[in-house]
């Protein structure tokens, strides 16, 4: 299994810019595909972005396309989320989200994932 601990969130202002950080643990993190999900209040849980275990390909929800950009560095064990040109609607808690070991394809579901951080809050002023 892989530990996962977010950070990077708070609040900004519309328009502005956030970078989240994932840090993980275990030696299998170069071969886990990565993901961000987000929980506004009283909505379920949504797909963000993910990237696959070696960082050549990358998934977004239509709703960020164009805006945010997922990495990953796995020399630090580490997934980012860069979000530009925040929204209001952009409020939400994000969750750093890991896939079984060479899991591929673009996980867009929860049901895709089996480890989760505890996540962090960012929220967006109008």
């Amino acid at each position: 299994q892989v530990q996962l601990a977010e950070s990077g969130g708070g609040l900004v202002q519309a328009g502005g810019s956030l970078r989240l950080s994932c840090a993980a643990s275990g030696r299998t993190f170069s071969s886990v595909a990565m993901g961000w999900f987000r929980q506004a209040p009283g909505n379920e849980r949504e797909f963000v972005a993910a990237i696959s275990w070696s960082g050549g390909s990358t998934y977004y929800a239509d709703s960020v396309k164009g805006r945010f950009t997922i990495s990953r560095d796995n020399a630090k064990n580490a997934v980012y989320l860069q979000m530009n040109g925040l929204k209001p609607e952009d409020t939400a808690v994000y969750y750093c989200a890991g896939r079984p070991p060479f899991y591929g394809g673009a996980g867009r579901l929860r049901d895709d994932y089996r480890d989760w951080g505890q996540g962090t809050q960012v929220t967006v002023s109008s």
